[in-house]
């Protein structure tokens, strides 16, 4: 039986992983967001592009379903950077009921001029942090993210949220650059 960190007669909503997680999620698109939108991107947009460019999806429906986000709502955001020339969409050669998604050079261009100054802003937002203590801080996550996909009710659909569709790929770098180290039994260490 797994390790148990709480109690149902001592729980309390705002000590849970899930709320500090959502709170630091939510501080954090606060301090980006205006540096995005003075680009006039929204949040959801710019992270549209990064998983593009990152490749960690490749079609709307696995976007959609990382993203955690309403279909309807997504297509908006992808027809609107399709109309300014950053995405552009092309029929699967193997599946033609499939569509797939990327970034055009325009949009890898605006993406790469944006990019200095949402890490400048990280790095202002985590700068009370030693390298040590944030490269903690993302092998914890990471760890985190492993741990409850691989428990979740979704895990056989599920790309890890890591990679192309199906493959797992690294999805953060420690500081200074470096990619996670892996342990024996694939986790991240």
């Amino acid at each position: 039986m797994p390790t148990q960190h709480f109690r149902s007669d001592s729980f309390l909503g705002r000590n849970s992983p899930g709320y500090l997680l959502k709170r630091a999620h939510s501080a954090l698109i606060d301090h980006l967001e205006p540096v995005i939108e003075a680009r006039g991107f929204t949040f959801t947009q710019y992270v549209v592009l990064m998983y593009l460019r990152e490749g960690l999806v490749l079609s709307a429906s696995v976007l959609c379903s990382q993203l955690r986000h309403d279909s309807g709502a997504l297509t908006r955001i992808i027809d609107q950077l399709e109309a300014r020339g950053l995405v552009q969409r092309e029929r699967s050669r193997t599946d033609r009921r499939s569509v797939l998604l990327q970034l055009t050079e325009a949009g890898r261009t605006t993406l790469e001029n944006m990019i200095p100054e949402v890490v400048e802003q990280l790095n202002t937002a985590l700068g009370d942090f030693s390298a040590d203590e944030l490269a903690e801080l993302m092998r914890l996550l990471t760890k985190l993210i492993v741990i409850v996909e691989a428990a979740g009710p979704n895990r056989a659909e599920s790309t890890s949220g890591h990679g192309r569709e199906g493959e797992d790929l690294p999805l953060i770098q420690e500081a200074g650059g470096r990619q996670p180290r892996r342990g024996t039994s694939g986790e991240r260490t």
